[in-house]
């Protein structure tokens, strides 16, 4: 009807980022970016990154992301890996009706494949730029897609922040994104201890707007650009953290000792997480004490099987065994592929245990090592199938290493009187606020498979790089995928034991809610700034 406003049309987008560093990876970075040509329907002629709408049918983002950087780039894995997201915002662009929202993502280049780039109809030319030149300078606005700046810093932060603040968190992220030998404990507790070093070179201006601004956006990076897959943990314990300096900030005056204070708080959580790992093994004791042995008689034997590289599921069960009245300890242990981690984690087993037993006459522990595959082997006459959890969902389940469904299923057909039992912090539950996405399966470089492949006695161990070759030349392809976590469902676990205890579905849910309402109140709020 006339008179009435109209409704800008909305459309979800993503703007990709390509990187590369023409110095080493230590080296300052430059961005490539793309102008638009006259044959495309918005922005003709201005700067942009790689962009192009979400489809209905796309998984994610990050899907559409890489399928728009192919079509208009030629770039693909073999030459780009990803490398960072940003936060999403949203603006309403009058002049062309719309109101977009803008999902950032930067990759990295290989080095040398600069020549790669071939650009498509919607382009008529590219060049590198300086990022931080870029966010930085008020004259490039004109030139480009509204809001470029804005979505370039939030991939590219060290454009806002001193260098050693830059650093401390882009290194930081880095050393999470390559630890793939740490459980979500221990990479929550180097995430705080990288938050507290990025805390420690902003103290300058902490008594500024833009310093919380700063604080909630390298939080928030921690979590989606650590490891997001285990990033439950590193969220609620950073939430918990900002929570108590949000606390500081809404006193009415700054006291002069804020910056110490910030750090106490940091340190803290950071100490505490030390005395919680104890109660978990304090926990799992009386677990098993309750369940598996009767009042004031000794138990012949206890089997467990698990599939872990937690050092809290390893000094607790070397713990029960030590503290109870049982005899023998037969320990089931899936050598966990292709990193093998449940082979170290059986031998770390062996060599704590030894020193721990070593004054115990009447006590044996025997460990059984499996292959992935005979995981319905391994549970035959289980006590406890045990498990970690990198991850709580209310909905989905628990989030635990591949493998770990498979072994749950074989338990419940083969020994279904197996207990299974999760160890797992309440800090691991995550909620439903979209800060970590639980339909993302986290894939990693498939050459950890195919490395094994070769180092068994494959064949010929050119021929998986030629099929692959000779399948882009023809109608034929495959496709390695290494994916390290999988969902396990709420109703085949029978106890979560943490260091509140036995959890219950109502402590779960109330863990999701804080979290929801948390995530929501610092990071929703972090404003547009260009």
């Amino acid at each position: 009807m006339a008179g009435q406003p109209h409704n800008p049309e909305k459309r979800a987008v993503v703007s990709s980022f390509i990187f590369h560093f023409p110095n080493g990876s230590s080296g300052k970075p430059q961005v490539a970016l793309f102008q638009r040509s006259d044959n495309v329907s918005t922005y003709q002629h201005q700067i942009a990154p790689i962009s192009g709408s979400i489809s209905r049918n796309d998984p994610d983002p990050l899907t559409t992301a890489w399928r728009e950087i192919s079509e208009e780039t030629k770039l693909t894995s073999s030459n780009l890996t990803f490398w960072r997201t940003g936060k999403p915002f949203t603006f309403i662009d009058k002049s062309v009706s719309r109101e977009w929202t803008i999902n950032p993502f930067a990759f990295r280049l290989a080095k040398g494949a600069d020549e790669a780039i071939e650009v498509d109809w919607e382009h008529e030319g590219w060049q590198w730029y300086d990022p931080t030149k870029v966010v930085n300078d008020d004259g490039f606005e004109d030139k480009c897609v509204p809001h470029l700046r804005e979505s370039l810093r939030r991939v590219w932060f060290e454009s806002e922040l001193n260098d050693a603040a830059g650093k401390a968190l882009g290194s930081g992220l880095d050393k999470l994104q390559q630890d793939h030998s740490s459980g979500s404990h221990e990479l929550t507790t180097i995430a705080l201890g990288i938050f507290r070093e990025f805390i420690t070179q902003t103290k300058d201006y902490i008594f500024d707007d833009r310093w919380w601004e700063d604080a909630r956006m390298a939080a928030w990076h921690l979590v989606k650009n650590g490891r997001e897959s285990m990033g439950a943990a590193t969220l609620n314990a950073l939430l918990a953290i900002l929570e108590e300096m949000d606390e500081i900030r809404r006193m009415d005056s700054f006291p002069e000792d804020t910056f110490e204070r910030m750090i106490t708080i940091i340190n803290h959580h950071i100490t505490g997480r030390k005395g919680r790992a104890g109660l978990v093994k304090d926990n799992f004791a009386s677990y098993v004490r309750s369940n598996f042995l009767s009042e004031g008689q000794q138990r012949e034997k206890l089997t467990i099987v698990t599939l872990s590289a937690s050092s809290t599921i390893r000094d607790s069960i070397i713990e029960a065994f030590a503290s109870l009245d049982i005899f023998t300890l037969e320990l089931g242990i899936l050598e966990s592929r292709p990193l093998f981690e449940g082979v170290n984690f059986g031998l770390s087993i062996l060599s704590k245990s030894h020193e721990q037993l070593k004054d115990t006459t009447n006590k044996k522990l025997h460990v059984n090592f499996y292959t992935d595959a005979a995981a319905a082997i391994a549970v035959k006459d289980a006590d406890i199938v045990l498990l970690g959890a990198d991850r709580i969902s209310r909905s989905v389940g628990v989030s635990n290493k591949i493998g770990s469904l498979p072994l749950v299923l074989s338990a419940k057909h083969v020994t279904p009187t197996a207990k299974v039992v999760v160890l797992s912090e309440l800090e691991k539950v995550n909620g439903e606020n979209g800060m970590i996405d639980d339909q993302k399966h986290e894939d990693n470089d498939p050459r950890e498979v195919t490395g094994t492949w070769k180092a068994d006695g494959l064949k010929d161990p050119g021929q998986v790089e030629a099929i692959s070759r000779s399948g882009r030349e023809s109608n034929s392809s495959f496709t390695v995928r290494n994916v390290y976590f999988e969902w396990i469902p709420l109703a085949l676990i029978d106890a979560f034991v943490s260091g509140e205890g036995v959890l219950s579905n109502t402590q779960i849910h109330e863990k999701a809610n804080q979290q929801d309402e948390l995530a929501r109140w610092y990071f929703d709020s972090i404003p547009i700034r260009y």
